[in-house]
């Protein structure tokens, strides 16, 4: 596909070249510029990951510890032995923590940190270099 800014009569190599390096220096440019942008949103995920891991494990520290006696209390006050009411709530509470961790851990996983949108921009202007070398050199076989 031919761009508007390029002329269409044939050029000579000087020129494709010249050309060709131009695009490839400001393609790069702008495409530094859109992996600095993603990078730059991926540490803020990293960063929200970890702040709400770091959360969780503040509040529930002391959270917990109220809670879970107040709760193994409450099971012994309907009739549970000691013992069974606080399996019960220690089982309980671990299996929160255990929620709270994989959910702070996943938004760390690398696969989500992968600027993919950058890789899929570069990909397709590799591409369309590609084609635009391809035409430029049937011109000159044209031209010859």
């Amino acid at each position: 596909m031919a761009n508007s800014s390029f002329e269409t009569r044939n050029r000579s190599f000087p020129e494709i070249f010249t050309d060709l390096f131009g695009q490839t220096t400001t393609l790069l440019s702008k495409e530094g510029q859109l992996a600095r942008a993603e990078i730059s949103e991926k540490i803020g995920q990293v960063g929200t990951g970890l702040a709400l891991l770091v959360i969780g494990a503040v509040l529930l520290i002391p959270a917990l510890g109220i809670l879970l006696d107040a709760a193994v209390a409450l099971l012994i006050r309907r009739g549970f032995e000691a013992p069974v009411a606080a399996l019960i709530v220690g089982g309980s509470a671990l299996a929160l923590g255990v929620i709270l961790a994989l959910i702070g851990l996943s938004r760390l996983k690398a696969r989500r940190l992968m600027p993919t949108r950058t890789i899929e921009q570069w990909q397709q202007d590799a591409a369309v270099a590609k084609q635009q070398m391809r035409s430029d050199h049937e011109q000159i076989q044209r031209a010859a």
